[in-house]
């Protein structure tokens, strides 16, 4: 059976949001009158301008990191130590502490030829895997309980890498994709931190621009992923074997063309256990529900916003998808700057928050929902009710990636939440958020 397409209208929106701005926090401050002693050709200068610049200071973050010197383009922490890693622009990633304030520098890595894009520490946590832009993987072990990382393979099969993900649940195991629209699929070697390739595959025409790993609650010897591609193609593949699973092309989305950019797994507790169904966004506003495990049988299939004639085809974009492991619901990010919480049970839109600018980031965490955005926040939204809890704010530039962390399980209940986010500035900020 063919999915219906559907339009989702503005009328069908059971409730529509726009976060507040706290008038209090965002005095912007003149930093023309910060110094007055500046020489007269300045005070010319200033006089020619049209516009007084203004820099908006406020900022409730409780600590940061500032090494970098360019963007922070990405961020992962470990499964179980305080660490954090950051990779930048700059063509570095740093290491260091997220449980003291400020963070202790804990080492740089270097080798890169271009901007880091990714830096995530396998499931166990032994292992460091960082890329970059000119598709260059290192890889770093851990050394006395992770108090140092030593550089122990390193490859570069590709021009640029788009994307890279740890396996969640098996060890040392992770996979990328490639502006060729390769994709690749590596185990690290426990001993010496040498690289096993487990597959390539080669079958998407443009940009591999996503990849998740499927079926993760199934052991160790079940190794599957879905990409999805530029071309608008998705594939899912055995990475023991690099056999196809399935592929859907544009005659299985009713030849629509659809630049496929963000992919999201599916929580079992949505699915009645089956670990299989993911969501594909595309960058025109097209979003499809798949089950993976059914050969790729596409159970949604829906256009998520019209157009106004004013607006650009990418403002439909969908950026960031993420599910909730406890409502029955789905979030979705455009790059106009709105996020769509469907109701997974009947695929109606909920809620609508409309932020300032780009949104780059979800995350579901209990009864929150997670929103970076390119105005240099980070929402907290209640996922129920739709109302804001909360804003990280501090950022000048965007909020490009952040991570969220719990606190131990012997701090106690009164101890908070913390957002850390990757700023276009090349600051990563440390946030406490209510819990």
């Amino acid at each position: 059976m063919e999915p219906e397409e559907e339009f989702i209208t503005t009328e069908e929106v059971d409730q529509e949001i726009v976060p507040t701005m706290d008038a209090q926090q965002d005095v912007p401050i003149d930093i023309g009158e910060e110094n007055d002693d500046d020489d007269d050709d300045d005070d010319a200068m200033a006089e020619d301008d049209e516009e007084t610049l203004e820099v908006d200071m406020s900022n409730n973050s409780y600590t940061y990191f500032d090494k970098h010197t360019d963007s922070v383009f990405a961020i992962g922490h470990h499964p179980s130590l305080p660490l954090v890693c950051t990779g930048g622009g700059d063509n570095l990633a740093h290491l260091w502490t997220s449980h003291s304030q400020p963070p202790k520098f804990a080492g740089t890595l270097t080798g890169y030829g271009e901007s880091v894009i990714s830096c995530l520490f396998t499931c166990e946590g032994n292992f460091l895997i960082t890329a970059d832009m000119s598709g260059k993987v290192l890889v770093h072990m851990s050394q006395k309980g992770g108090a140092q990382w030593k550089l122990v393979s390193q490859m570069q099969e590709v021009e640029e890498i788009v994307w890279l993900k740890v396996h969640p649940t098996i060890a040392r195991t992770f996979a990328f994709g490639a502006t060729d629209g390769s994709v690749w699929c590596y185990q690290v070697n426990e001993q010496d931190g040498s690289l096993e390739q487990l597959m390539s595959g080669f079958v998407h025409q443009q940009d591999c621009s996503m990849g998740e790993f499927i079926n993760i609650d199934k052991g160790e010897n079940t190794l599957e992923l879905v990409t999805c591609s530029l071309d608008s193609t998705i594939v899912a593949w055995n990475c023991f074997t690099g056999q196809q699973l399935f592929k859907i092309t544009q005659t299985e989305i009713k030849g629509l063309e659809a630049p496929w950019i963000s992919l999201s797994l599916a929580p079992t507790t949505l699915t009645k256990g089956n670990s299989g169904v993911v969501a594909c966004g595309s960058n025109n506003g097209l979003l499809a529900v798949i089950n993976c495990n059914s050969g790729g049988a596409i159970l949604q299939l829906s256009t998520v916003m019209e157009l106004k004639p004013e607006q650009d085809e990418l403002d439909a974009s969908i950026e960031s998808i993420a599910w909730s492991s406890k409502f029955s619901l789905m979030a979705i990010g455009l790059v106009c700057g709105e996020v769509l919480l469907y109701d997974t049970s009947s695929w109606r839109v909920r809620h609508k928050f409309v932020l300032e600018d780009s949104v780059t980031k979800l995350m579901f965490d209990n009864d929150d929902l997670f929103v970076s955005c390119i105005n240099g926040r980070v929402y907290q939204f209640n996922a129920r009710t739709g109302q804001e809890k909360y804003a990280c704010v501090g950022h000048n530039m965007g909020v490009l990636d952040f991570i969220l962390l719990h606190p131990a399980a012997s701090a106690g209940a009164e101890q908070n939440r913390k957002v850390i986010t990757a700023g276009d500035e090349g600051v990563s900020l440390v946030f406490e958020v209510p819990n």
